[in-house]
């Protein structure tokens, strides 16, 4: 004999009911999210700005990071899963900057290096020429002492004393033409009656 209950039936037309609105809000969602195809372009974009930076050289685990999270987009896309495709992708897009990043950073800390090389290399050679100019002029002083040669110098500078304007009633006179410097007019005031 066979019993038949009214709430096993209803048990089982709510279990179809649920996976028949399961099935139709699942095949809904993946129909309202459209391919993140501006997100894939704008990773890639990204990636390949990463390369030419030198993010292979100055910053390989992030740009390992970001290649390997576009390949994953890659597929989530060909798989139609749309959403998961599209946060991949601004995974690889965030991953490829943070590697352009270092791989600049990178770069300009190599330029810092050889510059900072350059210019121990240029002042080792200046020191170098000084210590063998000090040496020449340490070894011409003893020859021009020996030979009876007194080095020449430059002259020095007077004191600015010296150039200053002459006092008053110094500096030049003018002679007469019989040779005779002139009688101050004091003295010929005495003379004169």
């Amino acid at each position: 004999m066979y019993i038949f209950s009214p709430l096993a039936g209803s048990l089982g037309r709510l279990r179809t009911a649920t996976a028949v609105l399961a099935l139709t809000l699942a095949l809904a969602g993946c129909a309202t999210v459209p391919p993140p195809d501006d997100s894939m372009n704008l990773a890639q974009t990204q990636l390949q700005a990463a390369r030419d930076a030198g993010a292979a050289d100055y910053a390989p685990v992030d740009l390992g990071f970001a290649q390997d999270k576009f390949q994953q987009a890659q597929a989530a896309m060909a798989e139609r899963k749309y959403a998961d495709a599209a946060n991949l992708a601004e995974e690889s897009r965030a991953d490829a900057e943070l590697a352009r990043a270092k791989a600049r950073l990178g770069a300009a800390r190599a330029q810092i290096q050889g510059k900072v090389q350059e210019n121990s290399r240029l002042r080792s050679q200046d020191e170098q020429a000084a210590a063998a100019e000090q040496q020449q002029e340490q070894q011409a002083a003893p020859a021009a002492a020996s030979s009876g040669q007194v080095p020449t110098q430059d002259m020095p500078a007077p004191d600015s004393s010296e150039l200053s304007a002459p006092p008053s009633g110094a500096g030049f006179q003018t002679l007469p033409e019989n040779g005779q410097p002139p009688a101050s007019s004091s003295s010929t005031q005495e003379v004169q009656p």
